[in-house]
């Protein structure tokens, strides 16, 4: 896969690493990865696929992750908000005024933001792996953490066997660098679901090359007390997003049951689920980027391209 552009954007004071691909003539697709991942998060493959579709792919790594500014957290909060306004700075250091955004799990928390906050950036949205932006899990987390019974008035909190293994780490953390490579392998295999087969050498790569651009990954943390504060902005109606609007969720997603993409179709007028069999929460299984790929390519045909933006996302 050709790197077309590698390049650093501001946002703020905040430095974030940028990587584009594809024909410049393209539309411009931005992927917004999830909670504390680098933008090597969206495999190579799936870019690939998108790139071979004609679509120009832009990923970037989120404040406190990859090569991208670590902040102290404490002394510099910040919200979905920020880290939408740092979706909004990249396309802005790259020339773009719009483009397809696709966002998974926080990521499409994010990209919901845009949708509501910043329409005329958002060509389409494709909501990936994710629940509604202005849904706060907490309660749901602590009932089961706790073995109290579930809210049947909210959305489900994550399998067992996740709740487990986050558990799990907490008590015995992990402290040389082999044991955090491998702690990483084994909540991706966790996350995978059990359905799929899961690509451990695919993820191996993948976590191996995090701690090769990232060796100190503690401020990554942060993005899970952002996803916590649910400021006003956040619990705005889905009603009002005018984007095309696709969900994309797995079957047997156990971190964010498939009811959270429901919530999130139902939420957004005219918006298509599409339900992937054994998919979990993530991509480290043989095919399925290529898979997810062909959903955002559909997604993003011109028939969803609307006329006054085609010409202005390609620049």
């Amino acid at each position: 896969m050709e790197l077309v552009e590698g390049k650093f954007v501001t946002s703020g004071d905040i430095h974030l690493w940028t990587e584009r691909f594809g024909n410049g003539d393209d539309p411009v697709v931005l992927l917004i990865m999830g909670t504390s991942a680098q933008g090597i998060g969206w495999p190579d493959e799936l870019v690939e696929g998108l790139v071979k579709g004609r679509r120009q792919v832009i990923r970037f790594d989120h404040r406190d992750t990859g090569r991208s500014t670590h902040v102290d957290f404490t002394d510099r909060p910040y919200t979905l908000a920020d880290m939408a306004a740092d979706a909004t700075a990249v396309l802005d250091g790259h020339g773009v005024t719009a483009a397809h955004v696709v966002g998974a799990s926080l990521g499409g928390a994010i990209a919901q933001w845009l949708a509501v906050h910043r329409p005329e950036r958002v060509m389409t949205l494709t909501a990936i792996m994710t629940g509604p932006m202005g849904h706060d899990a907490r309660d749901a987390w602590v009932r089961a953490m706790s073995g109290r019974s579930p809210d049947p008035d909210d959305l489900p909190p994550p399998a067992p066997t996740v709740l487990a293994h986050l558990a799990g780490l907490a008590g015995s953390p992990p402290s040389t660098p082999e044991e955090r490579v491998a702690a990483a392998l084994e909540t991706w295999r966790v996350l995978n679901g059990g359905v799929l087969a899961f690509d451990e050498d695919a993820a191996r790569r993948n976590v191996e090359l995090s701690y090769e651009r990232d060796p100190d990954q503690a401020t990554a943390a942060n993005h899970d007390l952002a996803a916590k504060r649910m400021t006003e902005d956040r619990l705005v109606s889905l009603s009002g997003i005018t984007a095309p609007t696709l969900v994309i969720h797995g079957t047997a997603d156990p971190l964010r049951p498939p009811a959270h993409g429901e919530a999130v179709a139902a939420g957004i007028p005219g918006a298509r689920l599409r339900t992937v069999p054994g998919m979990g929460h993530g991509f480290f299984s043989p095919g399925l980027p290529h898979r997810v790929a062909e959903l955002i390519l559909e997604h993003t045909g011109a028939e969803n391209e609307p006329a006054d933006l085609q010409r202005r996302s390609r620049h």
